[in-house]
């Protein structure tokens, strides 16, 4: 019973340790989302073929899935 407890305690204090470096963590990939989210925004819009940024963007992700969906892999060093 007395090792259940400490085991217990041990987790939670982990996560009490944990907890602010994941909150800023998260903070942090979300800015940079935002960021390059309205760089591409802008990008686009000042792009005089919008739909061709859009129609490479769609055929990028295409082509990602189905090689995926293949099993190729890139080669390692």
């Amino acid at each position: 019973m007395v090792v259940n407890l400490v085991a217990a305690a041990s987790s939670w204090e982990r996560l009490v340790i944990w907890l602010p470096a994941l909150v800023v963590g998260t903070g942090i990939v979300g800015a940079v989302l935002i960021l390059l989210g309205r760089a591409f925004a802008a990008t686009v819009r000042e792009s005089g073929h919008p739909k061709w940024v859009y129609g490479g963007l769609v055929a990028l992700v295409g082509v990602v899935v189905v090689l995926t969906w293949l099993g190729v892999s890139l080669p390692r060093e």
